[in-house]
């Protein structure tokens, strides 16, 4: 617009900012979104789209290296990985342009810069380098409405900086020039996980190590432990309730003194180490704490609705604090806008958000695990089926997995849902859709579920939870 002046500024253009300029937009509000490099933001360029696109590469290599389990033949299987990393670019590149297609679509305009919170309803953008020829750039904006969706970047640990060279974030570790022999990586959550899955498969003699007893953290214990049990078996060395804590850099390689569980000190040597311990909200140099915006822990606190403690500025998505996911990002935006045009949406239940880890064997969960339900002094029950019961899983050759359903026993509620092995990041929306009708136990084991499928493992843990498992 001409004239600089909105009904709504979205900062950020990942997946919280365009879906919520985009919902914006259909609301008939006049939107523009700012963004300083790519649209799409860290999700579909360095995070959740090309990291898949990796992992789907590992995992056909895998299937060939492993053809005769089927019956088939494939002789001398290789790979290339610069052509690897190249099809990764490539899909990012291919929804990058698609995020630029849906902005001019729905007449979002798109301001190229680096965005600073100036007073009431306005910011002020420093212009970028790489901005489209004639887009719109540096200079003063105003709007009634300012939603901040910055999202996160790696969280920093002191001595284990990462240096872009010897210690990768996610941004290193997504295009590697070349193939280490041995790698370490610093965390296991989701990040950690996925990557340590990946370099497994590729061939990488791959260390994980974790200051928590278990890895996946946030995952049910009983899940952690099987996908562990699953990871070592392929090859991933995992040590947990231990800790990196020193990094000596030589010309081409790092040697990692790391603190194992007992307190017994290990020299590692490795040629590249993966920092994945986190990540911490884009906070600074937005002037949000200059206009009085409250941050808490590196977030920007904010309510149901996406509102902060200055009337008229608003943050959704990682900027918001946990759980950092991008579908969360994107609800939480869609609420927020529906509010500010006074369309009374639900407040987001951040205990039905699920949870999906694409390693070899996939995660997925929603609602609380079996322990948290016990430290909640809930009573419960309990089911869980093995998919080496599951024909699908069989004829598939993916035997090894696991569902596991937990119920209010007292109303028979499902409160919990857990799944590892094979597609179960497809699975969960089950559960998530059950979950968010508030489904009991009699609306499940009523249902009837398509033979054969996977999906069967999860009828079976419900009907296992109340003594009636037919498969085992």
């Amino acid at each position: 617009m001409a004239d600089g002046k909105y009904d709504v500024i979205v900062i950020g253009s990942g997946p919280g900012g365009y879906v919520t300029a985009i919902r914006s937009a259909q609301l008939g509000l006049k939107t523009a979104i700012v963004e300083k490099q790519h649209l799409g933001g860290i999700c579909l360029n360095w995070g959740c789209i090309p990291t898949k696109a990796l992992l789907r590469s590992a995992e056909i290599y895998h299937y060939m290296q492993h053809a005769k389990d089927y019956g088939l033949s494939a002789e001398n299987v290789s790979f290339d990985l610069g052509a690897v990393v190249k099809r990764s670019r490539g899909v990012s590149s291919q929804l990058n342009q698609g995020v630029g297609f849906l902005m001019k679509k729905n007449k979002i305009d798109v301001i190229w810069g680096s965005a600073k919170l100036k007073g009431k309803g306005q910011i002020e953008v420093a212009p970028t380098e790489g901005a489209p020829k004639g887009a719109l750039g540096g200079g003063t904006y105003s709007a009634g409405h300012i939603i901040v969706a910055t999202g996160a970047r790696p969280r920093a640990l002191p001595g284990l900086e990462p240096d872009k060279k010897l210690v990768w974030t996610y941004f290193e570790a997504m295009v590697p020039q070349e193939l280490p022999k041995k790698l370490l990586v610093v965390g296991s959550g989701a990040i950690g996980i996925e990557f340590a899955s990946f370099y497994n498969a590729m061939g990488s003699d791959v260390t994980v190590v974790e200051v928590l007893p278990q890895i996946l953290p946030v995952e049910d214990h009983e899940i952690s432990a099987f996908a562990r049990k699953r990871l070592e078996k392929l090859g991933i060395k995992i040590h947990t309730e231990a800790k990196v804590t020193k990094l000596d850099k030589g010309a081409d390689d790092v040697t990692a003194t790391v603190e194992l569980k007992g307190g017994k000190v290990e020299q590692m040597k490795v040629d590249r180490v993966i920092s994945a311990v986190g990540v911490v909200g884009n906070v600074d140099g937005l002037g949000l704490e200059e206009i009085g915006v409250k941050i808490e822990r590196g977030v920007i606190v904010a309510d149901p609705f996406g509102r902060t403690s200055v009337e008229g500025v608003y943050a959704i998505g990682d900027v918001a604090g946990p759980p950092m996911l991008a579908h969360k990002a994107e609800h939480e935006g869609v609420i927020c806008v529906e509010a500010i045009k006074g369309l009374h949406p639900h407040a987001m239940d951040k205990a039905k958000i699920p949870g999906c880890t694409y390693c070899n064997p996939q995660v997925a969960s929603v609602g609380m695990t079996e322990k948290k339900a016990r430290e909640a002094g809930l009573e419960i029950r309990v089911g869980r089926f093995p998919f080496i019961g599951n024909g699908k899983a069989i004829a598939l050759g993916e035997p090894e997995g696991l569902a596991k359903t937990i119920f209010d026993a007292k109303t028979g509620q499902l409160i919990g849902a857990h799944l590892v092995g094979a597609e179960v990041t497809e699975l969960i929306q089950g559960f998530v859709v059950a979950m968010n009708l508030e489904t009991t136990e009699e609306e499940l084991i009523n249902t009837v579920f398509p033979h054969p499928t996977l999906s069967e493992t999860m009828h079976e843990s419900v009907l296992d939870a109340y003594g009636r498992v037919i498969h085992v």
